[in-house]
C-alpha cells in the first residue's frame, strides 16, 4: 500500500525495504513461536548480519553510523511484524548499545561492542526499581568500594532482555553519596558472581520480549568495568532517556502500521448487507483516522530523530513524539479490534495483541503523564529538560 514519501533519501529508504523483507522472511512466520517463547538466539545474530545493531556506532567499531532516524526507521519495520522483538531490539541497540558507544571508554567499545553488533552478544539497561519507576534518580542498588573495584547489593525491575542479555548497563548509587551526584554506569556481564536474573514476568503484552527483575549479592565489578569517568552516571542516564524515547516511539508506528496492514485487506474482502464493509461511510471514516494517526505521528517521531543526528537538543520532543506515538497506537489498535467486529476481539486475529503491544508504550520510558509533566515543565521555564 504506498503510504507518503517522507524522502529521506536512498540509503534509508533502501535500509526501510531490507528490513521489511527480512521481517517478512523470518521473524513473520515466528511470531506465535516469539510469543510463547521468546526471541530465538538465531534471530539476533540474523540482525547483527545485516547491521541493524549498529547504526548509530561509528565504523572503527564495525558500525554504519547511520544515525538515530535510521534506527528508529529499523524499529518501527521491526516493530510491524513483532512488537515483542521491536521492543528487545531497541533495549540492545539503543538502550544498551547507543550508550556504550556514546560513553564507554575506548576499551570497554574493543571489547564489547564487536559481540554486541554480530548478535553474538544481547545488551540491556538496568535502570527501574521496584521503588524508582517514574522517580528513576531515586535508585537503591548501592555500589560500595573494595579496593579498586566495586561492589553491588540490591536489585533492579522491569529489565527488558533480563532472561536473555548478556551484558547490562547498570546505574546504582555510591554508598553514601546522596543525590544525583552518587549515581554510577556500570556494565554487569552475566557470568560474574553474585549477579542473577528472576523469573520472567507474566504480562499483559510484549510477552515475546522477556522482562525479568535482577539481583546482585555483593556482585564484584572491576574498575575497568565502570562505563564512563568522563561525566556523572545521571549524566549518562538522563540524556539516554531522551534518545530512547525518541527511537522507542518508532514502535508504536509499527503497531500502528500493522493495524492497517491487518485492517485493509479485511474490510475489502468481508462481506456485510451484500457488500465489501469497506465501502460503507462510517468504516471509511474510521480508516481515515486510523491513517491520519498514523502519518502525524510518524511525521513527528521521523522530525525528533532528524534533529537528533544534527546534534540538537531533543529532550522536550522526544517526551511529546512518544507520548502522541504511543497515544495513538493504543486508539488505532482499538479501532481496527472495532472494524473485525467479533473476529476482531479473538486470538485468532492479531489486533488484541496489536492493542496489549501498544499499551506498554503509554507506560515504558515514562508514563505518559511523566511525559506531560516534562513537556509542560519545559515550555513552561522556556528550556529544555
Amino acid at each position: 500500500m504506498p503510504m507518503l514519501n517522507f524522502a529521506h533519501g536512498d540509503d534509508l529508504e533502501q535500509l526501510s525495504q531490507l528490513v521489511w523483507r527480512f521481517a517478512q522472511r523470518e521473524i513473520v512466520p515466528q511470531v506465535a513461536q516469539i510469543e510463547q517463547h521468546g526471541i530465538d538466539r538465531s534471530l539476533w545474530a540474523a540482525m547483527g548480519a545485516l547491521g541493524l545493531s549498529g547504526v548509530t556506532v561509528s565504523p572503527a567499531y564495525g558500525g554504519s553510523e547511520l544515525g538515530y532516524l535510521a534506527q528508529a526507521i529499523i524499529m518501527e519495520q521491526l516493530s510491524r511484524a513483532s512488537a515483542s522483538l521491536g521492543l528487545s531490539y531497541a533495549a540492545h541497540a539503543n538502550l544498551c548499545v547507543n550508550q556504550l558507544s556514546r560513553y564507554g571508554s575506548e576499551a570497554i567499545k574493543q571489547r564489547f561492542l564487536p559481540g554486541l553488533l554480530d548478535g553474538s552478544l544481547i545488551g540491556a539497561l538496568a535502570m527501574s526499581e521496584v521503588g524508582a519507576g517514574s522517580d528513576v534518580v531515586n535508585l537503591s542498588l548501592k555500589a560500595t568500594t573494595t579496593g579498586s573495584d566495586y561492589s553491588l547489593s540490591g536489585e533492579k525491575m522491569w529489565i527488558t532482555n533480563g532472561a536473555i542479555a548478556d551484558l547490562f548497563i547498570v546505574y546504582a548509587r555510591l554508598d553514601n553519596i546522596a543525590g544525583a551526584a552518587g549515581i554510577k554506569a556500570f556494565i554487569v556481564e552475566r557470568d560474574v558472581a553474585g549477579f542473577s536474573s528472576g523469573r520472567a514476568i507474566d504480562k499483559l503484552g510484549m510477552r515475546g520480549s522477556t522482562t525479568t527483575p535482577l539481583y546482585f549479592d555483593q556482585c564484584v565489578v572491576p574498575a575497568a568495568n565502570v562505563l564512563t569517568d568522563q561525566t556523572t552516571g545521571v549524566a549518562v542516564l538522563m540524556s539516554g532517556l531522551a534518545y530512547e524515547r525518541a527511537v522507542l516511539a518508532a514502535g508504536p508506528l509499527g503497531i500502528m502500521r500493522a493495524c492497517l496492514d491487518t485492517v485493509i485487506p479485511y474490510v475489502r474482502e468481508r462481506q456485510q448487507f451484500g457488500k465489501p464493509l469497506g465501502e460503507f461511510e462510517l468504516v471509511q471514516a474510521k480508516l481515515a483516522d486510523m491513517y491520519s494517526r498514523y502519518t502525524s505521528a510518524k511525521a513527528l517521531v521521523y522530525a525528533v530523530c532528524g534533529a537528533a543526528d544534527r546534534g540538537e537538543p531533543i529532550s522536550r520532543d522526544a517526551a511529546t513524539a512518544i507520548l502522541l506515538a504511543a497515544e495513538n497506537a493504543t486508539q488505532v489498535a482499538l479501532d481496527s479490534i472495532q472494524l473485525l467486529g467479533g473476529n476482531g476481539y479473538t486470538s485468532d486475529y492479531p489486533c488484541e495483541r496489536f492493542l496489549r503491544d501498544a499499551k506498554l508504550y503509554e507506560i515504558g520510558a515514562g508514563t505518559s503523564e511523566i511525559r506531560r509533566m516534562l513537556i509542560g515543565r519545559s515550555l513552561y521555564s522556556n528550556r529544555d529538560f
